[in-house]
């Protein structure tokens, strides 16, 4: 794929490099499978292929970086409720902060691609098409296995909405089940997703 620059001053290849130089050799290979995925929904649903394929190489971007690195981050940002926020872990800070690092980092200042990063794990009771595109591809990539990931993977190319709903689902029921700490957003997307639509 030949990127227009419009959202990244790097080429694909270019920003692969990039993202492959911040990660393990386990963790970029689920890069390169939602990518893969993100790309064949937002084909299938009449997103931007370019964008599809920004967000997902960068949406792990800082995923493996030191808890402390975040926890700076939030302590000089802007991040709204910084207190609550700083008692989640990386599975939280990954998306939300590592958006910041991506523009900054990247120079990837497009505010659609900056917020489906964001979103990626938690999503949001308000999601754009793109957000859709890469909350989902991150749950069903080529690489993930387990109880009910053919299903997920059918569901989505039948009905994106509806593939919203049933991995917010079974995610909030895999944390409930190990008694984690929920992110409002996921009770927000739950609310908004599942019990919104019927």
């Amino acid at each position: 794929m030949n990127y227009s620059k419009h959202y990244s001053q790097l080429d694909r290849e270019a920003l692969i490099q990039a993202v492959q130089m911040r990660m393990s050799e386990r963790r970029f290979q689920h890069v390169l499978g939602v990518e893969e995925t993100a790309i064949v929904l937002a084909d299938r649903y009449g997103a931007s292929t370019e964008k599809a394929s920004i967000a997902a190489l960068t949406h792990d971007y800082a995923k493996e970086r030191p808890d402390e690195e975040f926890q700076l981050a939030i302590e000089q940002g802007d991040y709204e409720n910084e207190k609550e926020l700083l008692k989640f872990g990386n599975a939280i800070w990954h998306g939300l902060v590592g958006a910041d690092f991506v523009k900054r980092e990247l120079n990837i200042d497009d505010e659609e691609i900056l917020q489906a990063i964001r979103l990626h794990t938690t999503g949001a009771a308000d999601m754009t098409m793109l957000d859709k595109i890469i909350y989902v591809a991150d749950y069903i990539e080529p690489g993930r296995n387990f109880p009910g990931v053919n299903d997920a993977r059918t569901i989505a190319l039948r009905d994106l909405d509806e593939a919203v709903a049933f991995e917010t689902t079974h995610t909030l029921r895999y944390l409930i089940e190990e008694e984690r700490l929920v992110y409002p957003k996921t009770i927000e997307t739950y609310n908004r997703w599942v019990a919104g639509i019927r």
